[in-house]
């Protein structure tokens, strides 16, 4: 069975697409449907709640990191055994990066290329007519991506919503939903995002919540009837990175989770086994593994913990003379000498690479990564450029004396010098690869 699709997306960040998002899935799959989710742009924890509400594992789909053969494989395995997939866009509709049209990491982009509907979240909040106008430019932007509809948020009483629906009404998009001013239905936050899936001990009651709420104020009969098959030129399917090894530890706890699902899919697809440990439970990687990734996550929160995982540093060190360990972002911090977490304490990382980094002096570091590779590593070949993303507030404090990783620039390529480090068999940097250029 091939699903239909569509698109939930917003005029802006902080629009609340998901949480209507979640609403839809969690509505849908009451309905007793096969649903599947995605997440547009280089997110890892809308994924989670995405498939904390359907039962599946989400996807990332990111038109400026990924390859056209990548994004349709991945729309291809994402439809099948499926009925719907509903992909939640990233920002606004339109935002991405300068360059290449239909690669700049917009939400768009993938509306354009597997010409689904766009169902169009539009934060009402503070404007009445206007929202009509607002609709209107959105619906003419682009010819090649169609706003089927939209869903008033955040709408403060009957009088505004017949205010904002009567000047809609001129625009000749339906009206799919209105959703009332509600902070009940608010996730906490935290300094990368939302709080992670994994931590709200309510996550099925608030799920139910959702549900509810879309059942009494979504048109879902019609919003089912709007989703249509994805199409796209086809084109020959790659995938994202080669797997580091055979047999790969991935560090998998509150600490380390973050690591993108396409990574870990194309690495079993490409025949190597996945291998979980955890480090705060004070596990090093399997013995019988033949290479190590330590994803990103939020070290700086459990700091002091790893730092007296005695055997879990013991263990890395030993893996990490014979064979290759890599860590990106949290990963990277914790291959480093020293930690500095939000209260200015210093804890002792695995000290396999020379740096220090710091969460107490908060810099945000954000945006795409070209990385091109100044050697051989997990990643790929020498000369090889790997795309990605950076998205931290920690900053390295002490640089080491470390080999670099990679050259790096910008998602638009203004080089913004080196990147990471090498020691043997260690190499870690800030940004998270997604896929080679």
């Amino acid at each position: 069975m091939s699903a239909r699709g569509l698109i939930v997306a917003a005029h802006k960040s902080g629009a609340g697409k998901t949480t209507v998002t979640l609403a839809l899935l969690a509505a849908l799959r009451r309905r007793g449907l096969a649903v599947q989710a995605a997440k547009a742009g280089p997110d890892y924890i809308d994924p989670a709640f995405h498939g904390a509400a359907t039962g599946r594992a989400s996807v990332n789909l990111d038109s400026w990191a990924m390859g056209p053969g990548l994004l349709d494989g991945l729309v291809r395995a994402a439809i099948t055994d499926s009925d719907i997939l509903v992909i939640e866009g990233v920002m606004g509709l339109f935002d991405g990066v300068g360059g290449e049209p239909g690669r700049t990491g917009a939400t768009a982009d993938l509306a354009s290329r597997f010409d689904l509907p766009v169902v169009l979240v539009i934060d009402v909040s503070g404007q009445s007519q206007s929202a009509a106008a607002l609709l209107r430019g959105f619906a003419s932007h682009d010819p090649q991506v169609r706003i089927a509809g939209v869903i008033l948020n955040r709408v403060g009483s009957e009088r505004h919503h017949r205010l904002v629906a009567s000047a809609i009404e001129a625009v000749q998009i339906p009206v799919l939903g209105v959703l009332q001013r509600n902070e009940t239905i608010i996730l906490p936050e935290r300094h990368l995002g939302l709080v992670q899936a994994g931590e709200h001990g309510d996550l099925e009651t608030r799920l139910d919540a959702l549900a509810e709420m879309a059942e009494r104020h979504l048109d879902l009969d019609t919003i089912l009837n709007l989703a249509v098959p994805p199409s796209a030129t086809i084109v020959k399917t790659t995938t994202a990175l080669p797997p580091p090894g055979a047999r790969v530890a991935l560090a998998q706890d509150a600490a380390f989770t973050f690591v993108y699902p396409h990574l870990v899919q194309g690495w079993r697809a490409q025949g190597a086994e996945i291998v979980p440990f955890s480090p705060l439970a004070d596990e090093g990687p399997g013995e019988t593994c033949d290479a190590c990734w330590l994803p990103g996550g939020y070290p700086e929160l459990h700091a002091g913990a790893l730092a007296k995982a005695e055997n879990f540093k013991t263990s890395l060190a030993t893996f990490a003379e014979t064979r290759p360990v890599h860590g990106e972002c949290g990963g990277y911090m914790v291959l480093g000498e020293g930690l500095v977490d939000a209260q200015g304490r210093r804890h002792a990382m695995t000290g396999l690479l020379g740096h220090a980094t710091s969460f107490a002096d908060r810099k945000l570091h954000l945006g795409y990564r070209q990385a091109r590779l100044l050697s051989d590593c997990v990643l790929g070949k020498q000369g090889d450029t790997i795309r990605g993303h950076e998205f931290h507030y920690a900053r390295v404090t002490e640089t080491g004396n470390d080999v670099p990783l990679a050259d790096i620039a910008d998602g638009e390529g203004n080089p913004l010098g080196t990147a990471g480090q090498r020691r043997g068999n260690v190499t870690g940097t800030f940004f998270h690869a997604i896929a080679a250029a």
